[in-house]
């Protein structure tokens, strides 16, 4: 029986890693689920046990920015900021910077992989209406949802948790990381002026008829009022799961749209992984299989090396899952490590985070290649040089 739990959560890690599993039609989502069940069929959790496992602070976080970001969509706001995007940027190196700073932005304040997924199509019609090679401008895009979504407990999932686990408040998180992601950012858009020569210019030749589209202001200006007042929320200390849900409340009444435009938009993938993987967590710490990571994590720098490797193994989220057990000083400082690594270790490999994947697939089916080793030549040095910054950061400069 032993043996057989092992098995079941080595193989649900394996496919949580892979996105997939040989021979079966499973996604991440599915995965986790069918390894939360096969645990409990083994004896190891009940029911009770495995629905106290999960954190539903986090799960009604992830779904209230689902449904900001899914009004924002609707409203035509990041197409808005597209077609502001081609009036105002006529060089090469121009689109670069703004679309790097942009996304970044944006997937500070909204989640990162519903940034890359809305941004991706629209970079790929953008540069081949500017007959320009979409690799370096998809590359920035990717690597900034990853960048900008550090600076903010609502900019990716990971962060959510950390912020559930670690009771940091959303102004304090933001205070601490945000320089950091500005000055990545920075560095992003250096690297890829050095690897990409085409995107260096700054002649302003780059001149392109905006596309139409369809702009629904009266759900433009009230989502633009909420989320700004979400905002507020979160700067002043009201509780982020509680803020959120509001907010999301608030945005679904409505006289005109109907709702299954929104809910048809929420990733109710994402959040029944999340409840998986809470209870395959719970699993793990039942078998005491996180004793054998703790020889590991002994201290910042280790810590930092094993939230890397497992965050490119099994993916950030299921890595923070496991490793916030593991923290030997829960500190703020380790826990700002946590977050900033296991963000930034994404850009490492084509592999390393679900932006990544959405950019590539977004991309192949618009007849581009975004391959293993292309990624890797821009996200190795990046994440390298990214990760010694985010550790000196943290450590010389404690909140």
């Amino acid at each position: 029986m032993l043996v057989l739990r092992y098995l079941v959560i080595l193989l649900t890690y394996i496919g949580l890693g892979l996105g997939y599993l040989p021979g079966l039609r499973m996604n991440r989502a599915t995965i986790a689920i069918v390894g939360s069940a096969l645990l409990m069929a083994l004896g190891l959790l009940d029911l009770r046990a495995a629905w106290s496992a999960i954190d539903y602070k986090t799960v009604i976080f992830l779904f209230g920015m689902m449904i900001i970001s899914a009004n924002l969509a609707v409203s035509g706001f990041f197409r808005l900021a597209v077609d502001y995007t081609i009036r105002n940027i006529h060089s090469p190196l121009g689109l670069l910077i703004v679309l790097t700073f942009g996304s970044g932005f944006l997937s500070a304040l909204f989640l990162n992989d519903t940034i890359a997924l809305i941004l991706t199509p629209l970079v790929v019609s953008l540069t081949q209406l500017l007959n320009l090679n979409p690799v370096p401008y998809l590359l920035a895009l990717a690597g900034a949802t990853n960048i900008g979504s550090v600076a903010t407990l609502s900019g990716n999932p990971q962060n959510i948790l950390i912020g559930s686990f670690s009771s940091i408040s959303y102004l304090d998180f933001a205070k601490a990381l945000t320089p950091l992601a500005l000055v990545s950012l920075v560095i992003q858009v250096g690297w890829l002026w050095w690897l990409y020569p085409e995107v260096r210019s700054l002649r302003p030749d780059l001149k392109v008829e905006p596309p139409n589209y369809r702009i629904f202001k009266p759900l433009l200006i009230k989502s633009l009022l909420i989320t700004g007042g979400l905002l507020v929320a979160f700067l002043i200390g009201i509780p982020t799961a509680e803020a959120t849900l509001i907010a999301a409340g608030l945005l679904l009444v409505t006289r005109r749209l109907k709702p299954e435009r929104i809910l048809q938009k929420v990733d109710w993938d994402l959040l029944l992984m999340f409840c998986g993987l809470f209870i395959l967590t719970e699993g793990v710490q039942k078998l005491g299989a996180l004793e054998w990571f703790s020889r590991f994590v002994h201290d910042p720098l280790s810590i930092l090396g094993v939230t890397v490797l497992l965050s490119n193994l099994v993916s950030n989220v299921p890595a923070v899952l496991l490793l916030h057990h593991l923290i030997p000083h829960p500190d703020t400082q380790t826990w700002l490590l946590l977050a900033a690594a296991s963000t930034l270790a994404g850009n490492l490999t084509l592999l390393g985070s679900v932006a990544n994947l959405i950019v590539a697939e977004a991309v192949a089916k618009r007849g581009y290649r975004l391959t293993f080793g292309e990624h890797l030549r821009f996200g190795l040095p990046l994440t390298a040089v990214t990760l010694a910054l985010t550790y000196f950061w943290i450590y010389a400069n404690p909140l």
